[in-house]
């Protein structure tokens, strides 16, 4: 799986005509010329889901890997959510569908075993965004039949290392990062500020390769997913998961750096 995925929130909840379309249209064609393909999405996205399968399906639909959740509760309502979903997306199966942060895991975690044996979805996993549940992830992981797991994880919020990462790569499940850039906050702390000279040994030429290649070295994170609008953005992103990645050291002596400014 390419390390760099795409997520929907916020940037894909957009009316069905208009400039901001077009320019999504621009994220997703650069995605596809430049070796990505995972889209994170969910029904708690407003219009995400319906704005990815309108988009893809103008494009190549099938050079993408097509992610969502359900975010409900009770068996039918979920089977009804997720149908929905595939729908929206435009998808005969899906890829990968999770549960939204947890809610009903167990009823939903049932129906898609299922629906993985049916051929409906090739994967299925779990979804959090707070480190508080981290403990709960593990726990399931430990515990249940899954593929993936998608948790919060950055330079400054790096609870996931404690147990959950090693955890999941213990388990042979697949880590999706999301928060990577803790909402954009993680460039205030570095506005015009130069980068080390150090990190070009590791192909860090910018921030956002600074930041997101600290998480790619970790060896359990498959894909970091990070949400843009901007075509240009998207290309940064991706350039991320190109080069070198830091080894132990080179992570430690970024945490010391940043800490230090």
């Amino acid at each position: 799986m390419p390390l760099i995925g795409l997520g929907t929130w916020a940037q894909f909840d957009v009316d069905s005509s208009g400039a901001q379309r077009e320019e999504l249209t621009r994220v997703l064609r650069c995605m596809d010329e430049n070796g990505a393909s995972l889209i994170d999405s969910s029904p708690m996205y407003g219009k995400a889901e319906t704005t990815v399968g309108d988009l893809c399906a103008n494009l190549q639909p099938d050079n993408y890997f097509y992610a969502t959740k359900v975010w409900t509760s009770g068996k039918e309502e979920g089977v009804r959510q997720m149908k929905d979903s595939m729908r929206k997306m435009k998808r005969k199966a899906m890829d990968l569908m999770q549960v939204h942060n947890l809610i009903d895991y167990k009823t939903h975690l049932k129906t898609l075993r299922e629906w993985k044996e049916k051929g409906m979805v090739r994967y299925i996993g779990i979804t959090h965004y707070l480190p508080s549940a981290h403990a709960e992830l593990e726990r399931i992981i430990k515990n249940e039949s899954i593929d993936f797991v998608q948790l919060n994880y950055s330079i400054r919020v790096k609870d996931a290392e404690k147990s959950l990462l090693n955890c999941a790569m213990d388990k042979g499940v697949a880590v999706l990062v999301n928060e990577p850039l803790e909402k954009g906050s993680l460039f205030s702390l570095v506005k015009g500020k130069p980068l080390p000279d150090w990190a070009l040994a590791y192909d860090i030429h910018n921030w956002v390769q600074f930041f997101l290649k600290y998480i790619l070295a970790h060896p359990a994170v498959n894909c970091v997913i990070s949400g843009t609008s901007d075509p240009q953005h998207m290309l940064l992103n991706i350039s991320a998961g190109q080069g070198s990645l830091p080894d132990e050291q080179g992570r430690k002596k970024m945490i010391q750096f940043l800490a230090s400014l």
